[in-house]
């Protein structure tokens, strides 16, 4: 995945590819009665004002155990803060290192940003979204929510998924990304 500012196009064949994955029996994501039973995927329009020049501060924490939506607790730590403002309203999210994760090579500048903001559980998982990124190289990262997606969990009860912190609800509407899985 590209880490830079990406247009329309680019994004709807992220999209495709990640329905793509997700129904896919050989990805093994979804089993065959998950697949058979899903809807598809429904996204908001992408929209250019949720691709936001975030200050990037690092600022590493101490390392904790992150609820998930099992009785898992994978180990992360904080890495750092994102501040931004949509339209007008000042924005903080954590950025975390998953430390099992940061051992493997492909996975060491790996950076994971879960969220809620208020359209979790109407228009979007209430369980909340997810970003990614790479550990960035400048004070300047750039936060693109049209790439917001729901945890598996979202999809299948069979998957223990972090739960997005306290720190991480955003008092603001972010119309951006994927919304609620569609069901029957």
């Amino acid at each position: 995945m590209s880490w830079t500012q990406q247009s329309a196009s680019e994004i709807q064949v992220l999209r495709d590819q990640h329905f793509q994955e997700l129904t896919d029996s050989t990805s093994h994501i979804l089993n065959t009665e998950e697949i058979a039973e899903f809807q598809g995927l429904d996204y908001f329009d992408f929209n250019t004002s949720f691709q936001i020049q975030a200050q990037f501060t690092e600022d590493i924490g101490k390392k904790f155990k992150m609820p998930t939506s099992t009785d898992r607790l994978p180990v992360y730590r904080r890495y750092g803060y994102v501040d931004f403002v949509v339209n007008g309203d000042s924005c903080r999210l954590e950025v975390y290192q998953n430390m099992a994760l940061r051992k493997q090579k492909e996975f060491k500048d790996y950076l994971f940003i879960p969220f809620r903001d208020l359209t979790s559980g109407t228009t979007t998982y209430g369980g909340g979204r997810y970003l990614d990124t790479r550990i960035p190289t400048s004070s300047t990262l750039l936060l693109d929510f049209n790439l917001s997606y729901n945890p598996y969990c979202a999809y299948s009860h069979r998957y223990s998924c972090p739960i997005p912190p306290e720190v991480n609800s955003l008092k603001i509407l972010v119309l951006a990304g994927e919304k609620t899985p569609i069901s029957h």
